[in-house]
């Protein structure tokens, strides 16, 4: 649907821009309504000041990230003023433009606001605007937009690829329910034929995509563990990881297939958000401490060596100090490899937004410092238990210096090589040197994937 407003039409863009923020969704979605705009013949820029369209892809999980929309709108165009150019048409897409609609063309006069369920139309509404109507669409119809992006044609050594959009979980702190709509999975016929699409244009790694993608399911039941055994089929893929997983669907075959499945990476981002029994009821979070715990054995039970990732809220409104050491005392019980870590911010028309007994920030700060300090803590320490192991890594871009490439180790790890690389190769190294936040390692020969 189009706003009912008029404006002075525009030259109709040659060159584009797309910024997406936040998660790997986002980054999917960002890279197809790029092929989007290249297959209406307009050119990619990396600059954004020079482009004729910039699309911000924006993201609503973290605070203020709608006001940081706005500053990155008033910054193009007070650098157009500076160089004295015309301004930028601006398209602000994703789940801000989903959850501000109209209020965006109001506030900021952009020039398109699409949500993440019609970015397809992309195309169209911005020929929309260049004739002089600034075009919305925040529609989440039945149909799927997938069947009308182009196909794939170019991607790098790890590419993304979305399976299942959208979350039924409900959490009391969470917009995505509203902004991404219900659980969504695509058909399975659709998915394998674009990751065969994918390896043909290049990936040697898939990473399969959903707000709850272990949720993915089709009318044949086979469940994303049974999409994962096909697309281990496929010639050329050497590699399968996925994200975000919530701990209720991560059924025993999916666990069983780190054991079976080879290109099935060692690496699980199996998000738990708090620690207290009391706090995640209030978050609505439908599994218990006990039941968390009890699932990351059944998963060590299959694949010891798996690397375990997840995300932490500190200070929901009404945490305690002692539900929070609730929390610390979990991430021990753990060692996770990596893990990220938020403040709670209230996010408008989510149940936490108007609980009673908000923690103030400085508790918020406290309580974040001590477990950021945990959690590189458990960092450091996987990543120094490596050392000395001899692995594959995926090699996916150069490095700094003279002749480094930078990898990554099946267990999420980049690491660092000196060699005659090229990226896409996948080559066996040992482990030789850990820092914080990557490791040292000396090539052997090439090899083929690891598997626990």
């Amino acid at each position: 649907m189009s706003a009912p407003v008029h404006a002075t039409p525009k030259t109709p863009p040659k060159t584009f821009h797309v910024k997406s923020f936040g998660c790997q969704m986002n980054v999917y979605d960002g890279e197809r309504m790029a092929e989007l705009m290249a297959a209406d013949g307009l050119t990619a820029t990396d600059d954004a000041a020079a482009a004729d369209l910039v699309v911000l892809n924006t993201c609503h999980i973290r605070e203020k990230a709608t006001e940081k929309v706005y500053s990155d709108i008033g910054r193009l165009r007070k650098h157009a003023r500076e160089q004295d150019r015309a301004a930028p048409m601006i398209a602000v897409a994703g789940c801000v433009a989903q959850a501000e609609g109209e209020e965006i063309v109001r506030r900021a006069k952009v020039d398109v606001v699409v949500g993440p369920q019609a970015y397809h139309h992309l195309p169209k509404l911005v020929a929309d605007a260049a004739a002089g109507t600034p075009a919305l669409d925040t529609d989440m119809p039945l149909a799927s937009k997938f069947g009308a992006l182009p196909a794939r044609r170019r991607v790098g050594a790890s590419a993304f690829l979305t399976v299942q959009e959208g979350c039924d979980k409900f959490c009391t702190y969470c917009v995505v329910p509203y902004t991404r709509g219900a659980e969504v999975s695509r058909p399975f016929d659709a998915i394998v034929e674009e990751a065969r699409a994918l390896v043909d244009a290049g990936a040697r790694e898939i990473t399969l995509l959903g707000q709850n993608v272990n949720a993915w399911n089709d009318a044949d039941d086979r469940g994303l563990h049974g999409l994962i055994r096909a697309l281990d089929r496929i010639p050329g893929l050497a590699r399968i990881r996925y994200t975000t997983s919530h701990p209720n669907d991560m059924t025993q075959g999916l666990i069983d297939a780190h054991r079976d499945v080879a290109a099935l990476m060692p690496f699980l981002h199996l998000p738990v958000q708090a620690g207290s029994d009391r706090v995640l009821r209030a978050m609505n979070r439908s599994h218990t401490r006990d039941s968390y715990l009890r699932l990351i054995d059944r998963i060590r039970a299959v694949c010891p060596d798996i690397a375990l990732s997840g995300d932490f809220i500190v200070g929901f409104p009404g945490e305690t100090e002692a539900e929070f050491a609730e929390t610390i005392a979990l991430v021990d019980a753990v060692g996770y490899a990596q893990a990220f870590s938020f403040k709670y911010s209230p996010r408008p028309g989510t149940p936490a937004a108007t609980m009673e007994a908000q923690v103030g920030d400085a508790a918020m700060d406290d309580r974040l410092q001590r477990l950021q300090a945990a959690l590189n803590r458990d960092q450091a320490a996987f990543n120094a238990a490596t050392v000395g192991r001899r692995c594959t890594i995926l090699i996916e871009r150069r490095g700094k210096l003279p002749g480094q490439w930078l990898g990554k180790s099946p267990w999420l790890q980049s690491v660092h090589v000196i060699g005659d690389h090229a990226i896409g190769d996948m080559v066996e190294v040992d482990l030789t040197q850990a820092g914080p936040n990557s490791l040292t390692g000396r090539v052997t020969a090439p090899a083929a994937a690891t598997a626990c």
